[in-house]
């Protein structure tokens, strides 16, 4: 086993940011959201569930997406990958497929806020749907991809 490195350093980064977001996704959806349904009133359940997400929808902004930008860059950087190579098979068209899921996910997670907002009930919960089974897929594309 090799020494941990800066690498190694901003290759944890990227997975932390992607644990706290899909770990967050899975404990509202499998945790809080169903205790919420089955403890609390409509009204207390719809107040808990908005502002649970609105403080769950600031990470992205705030941490998450800066996170996950610098050191997935940074990675692509250090292994050399260009625009060029997201086109050839293996590494780099598994990373252009992650990517671009990943864009899949931040529109869904993106559209679920706006249209909770709206009060489009229905239109929200199957984006959050949308945003947690691409954020699903992401990880399973990452851990396609070899270390840097």
């Amino acid at each position: 086993m090799g020494a941990v490195g800066p690498w190694s350093l901003v290759r944890f980064l990227h997975v932390t940011g992607a644990v706290l977001w899909v770990g967050g996704q899975l404990a509202l959806t499998l945790v809080v959201l169903p205790l919420a349904r089955r403890l609390l009133s409509a009204e207390a359940r719809d107040r808990f569930a908005a502002e649970a997400g609105r403080r769950f929808g600031l990470l992205p902004g705030a941490v998450f997406l800066p996170l996950q930008l610098g050191t997935g860059w940074a990675m692509a950087w250090h292994k050399g990958v260009t625009w060029a190579s997201l086109a050839d098979p293996g590494y780099g068209r598994t990373l252009a497929t992650k990517l671009g899921l990943f864009v899949l996910v931040m529109l869904a997670a993106a559209g679920h806020g706006l249209a909770h907002a709206k009060g489009r009930t229905d239109l929200a919960r199957a984006l959050a749907v949308v945003s947690l089974a691409g954020s699903l897929g992401v990880v399973l594309l990452a851990t396609a991809l070899p270390a840097t």
